[in-house]
């Protein structure tokens, strides 16, 4: 798997390295590697209102949530303290009492 950034313009995951810039062969677009760089890190999870998460924050559920590969429900109002933001599909890892570890998506949390 590639560890180049997507092209920033087309979205394609065919970039390259061509000295100190990445090149984006389907649209030619060229871009430096140090504004790639400084781009991957600012990455800011927010919550369905809006708020910045970071790692610890305590958060509520703000909608029913469908266990998968059971028949519970996570109820609405349900506390999740400790978060851990992660990459991926779900950016929330955490414990909830009663269920165990799981993933959730950020737009289904409101911070506490």
């Amino acid at each position: 798997m590639s560890s180049l950034p997507k092209c920033p313009q087309c979205s394609s995951e065919f970039t390259y390295e061509d000295g100190d810039n990445y090149v984006c062969p389907e649209c030619a677009h060229e871009w430096p590697k140090v504004a790639a760089a400084a781009a991957e890190d600012v990455k800011v999870i927010r919550d369905a209102v809006g708020n910045v998460l970071q790692d610890g924050d305590t958060v509520t559920v703000v909608k029913d949530l469908k266990v998968k590969g059971s028949s519970s429900v996570v109820k609405v109002g349900t506390k999740v303290k400790n978060i851990r933001l992660v990459d991926g599909d779900h950016d929330i890892d955490c414990k909830i009492d009663g269920f165990g570890s799981m993933g959730l998506k950020s737009e289904f949390v409101k911070k506490v």
